[in-house]
């Protein structure tokens, strides 16, 4: 059972998904900074407040729903823009990479032994004609 239960950790599917796991968890701190220290002022500077709580229709408080929507939106838009643009705009160009190293590397080289024959028979061609 023991054996069973190494092997289950072992696996590499187990130790990425705990690496994710861990990098997810420290990158969850540099978004929320950001979004609290840098974009939610902002926000502020523009609107006047960058807190809604107080915000009341009636007896129905839907301040503090504003504020979700909003850190949502922040959130989001900062993971968008500031992660997932520049990592699709950096996979294009390793694409782009690999494509031209495969095609460099699918291009056979002539030996020279082989070009000089060909230019012989382009040659013995032309007296032909």
């Amino acid at each position: 059972m023991f054996e069973e239960f190494k092997k289950f950790i072992l696996r590499g599917n187990v130790v990425d998904l705990a690496v994710a796991v861990i990098i997810g968890a420290a990158f969850n701190q540099i978004v929320n900074s950001m979004v609290s220290d840098v974009i939610t002022p902002l926000v502020g500077l523009i609107g006047g407040s960058h807190d809604f709580s107080g915000i009341k229709i009636g007896p129905v408080g839907i301040g503090k729903f504003i504020n979700a929507v909003l850190n949502f939106l922040i959130v989001s838009s900062v993971v968008f823009f500031g992660i997932i643009k520049p990592m699709k705009k950096l996979n294009e160009i390793a694409a782009k990479k690999e494509a031209a190293k495969q095609q460099t590397e699918q291009q056979p080289t002539i030996p020279e032994d082989v070009k000089l024959l060909r230019e012989i028979l382009e040659e013995l061609k032309k007296q032909k004609v």
